[in-house]
């Protein structure tokens, strides 16, 4: 006969494997959902300054888009705008203050593609007057220079000449350099990865700093609403041949993103490593249940049972515990995570010091689906252990 302090310690034991299959489930559904959140919040930063698709040479910086490739995109029913814009390092002087920074010549065509022009913090979007050109200069690079947009003092651009061999001395250097003026026109301010690295021209000055006719170094596209994207690029590669590669948005910031992905599986695994650690408090109670059990164990192949059957009878009671803290651990992430998303309770540091103060979280559906069948199939072999080797033993009818 069992006692009620064995029953009880039995009882808290199995509380014990509920709580830590619940503890490791809700962690995996926190952190996943933390991830997703990460990398919204990066495609969303990364969407609003690059297009849809972006057309680039696969070999050299630029190409020169010829009559086949103009046709291609023109006649493309996928391809609502497009724009041809030209990048290169280049020093920026404004007064007495100097600044490496990324120009980044477009055509007229480009505010439709990605919408700068609603960016605009002061102001306006223009990349031409009637007398000069202008620049749209980033919020960082703005700042770093003190530019200032009443057109009052001129923003000077130097690059060293691209055909132009280097002859005499160092002092000599100065007549290898092209350079233009231009005067801000606009200050644009996205997140700090573009603030501080991009000055908007008109393409044109840039392919005269370059020394370029009418080379670029990307085309870029806005697809039309509910278009697939895999499909309009599969479409282009067929359309273009094999000398341009076609980069979606994932495929612009390929690098981040992988990044990002191989560290959400890294913890993930993780995780599963501790839920594997935390399944051995279900096989700690499965075993001392069936050595309690023994007598009844007995009893029932006494009244007729099998081996089968009681092994059923032990398995479905680690497959309940398991099933038990799975869905306790997903109630519990559920809840959390939607206390994150309403009220912020975790913050990534003081105010004002990053785009968002507190942890993003997105919850996603095949997260649940994924964590479940992972908890459930560690709970199988948790359960299927103890219960494979111990009822051996305690299933032989003692007289």
């Amino acid at each position: 006969m069992i006692s009620k302090k064995s029953r009880n310690a039995i009882n808290f034991i199995s509380f014990i494997s509920i709580l830590g299959v619940a503890t490791g489930t809700a962690a995996l559904i926190i952190i996943l959902s933390v991830f997703n959140g990460f990398d919204d919040l990066l495609k969303k930063l990364y969407n609003s300054f690059d297009p849809d698709i972006k057309i680039v040479s696969i070999e050299g910086k630029a190409f020169n888009p010829d009559d086949k490739f103009n046709k291609i995109l023109q006649s493309s029913d996928f391809i609502v705008d497009y724009s041809y814009c030209l990048e290169e390092n280049a020093m920026l002087e404004y007064g007495e203050k100097q600044i490496i920074a990324t120009i980044k010549g477009v055509d007229k065509n480009y505010h439709k593609v990605n919408g700068i022009d609603t960016m605009i913090v002061a102001g306006e979007y223009r990349l031409k007057t009637d007398l000069v050109s202008c620049a749209i200069a980033g919020q960082g690079i703005a700042y770093n220079l003190g530019l200032t947009i009443d057109f009052a003092f001129p923003l000077k651009i130097y690059i060293p000449g691209r055909t132009k061999e280097l002859q005499g001395n160092f002092q000599d250097a100065a007549d290898n350099i092209n350079q233009c003026i231009v005067y801000t026109a606009g200050i644009f301010e996205i997140q700090q990865e573009y603030d501080t690295k991009y000055v908007i021209l008109p393409l044109n000055e840039v392919q005269t700093l370059l020394e370029y006719d009418n080379e670029i170094s990307s085309a870029e596209l806005k697809l039309k609403a509910g278009v697939n994207i895999n499909e309009a690029v599969s479409k282009l590669k067929e359309s273009l041949g094999e000398n341009f590669d076609i980069l979606d948005r994932n495929k612009q910031h390929e690098y981040a993103y992988k990044i990002m992905q191989s560290e959400k599986w890294a913890i993930f695994m993780i995780l599963v490593f501790i839920l594997l650690i935390a399944s051995f408090n279900v096989i700690g109670s499965l075993t001392m249940l069936i050595i309690e059990k023994k007598s009844d164990i007995q009893i029932l192949k006494s009244l007729g049972a099998n081996n089968k059957t009681i092994r059923n009878i032990f398995f479905l009671e680690g497959l309940f515990i398991s099933a038990s803290g799975a869905l306790l651990g997903l109630f519990i992430g559920i809840v959390v995570c939607y206390a994150q998303i309403k009220f912020g309770l975790v913050k990534l540091g003081t105010e004002g010091s990053f785009i968002i103060e507190n942890y993003p979280v997105l919850m996603n559906t095949m997260d649940f689906i994924y964590v479940f069948i992972t908890v459930m199939i560690i709970g199988t072999f948790a359960a299927w252990y103890p219960v494979r080797y111990i009822t051996k033993k305690f299933a032989k009818i003692e007289y």
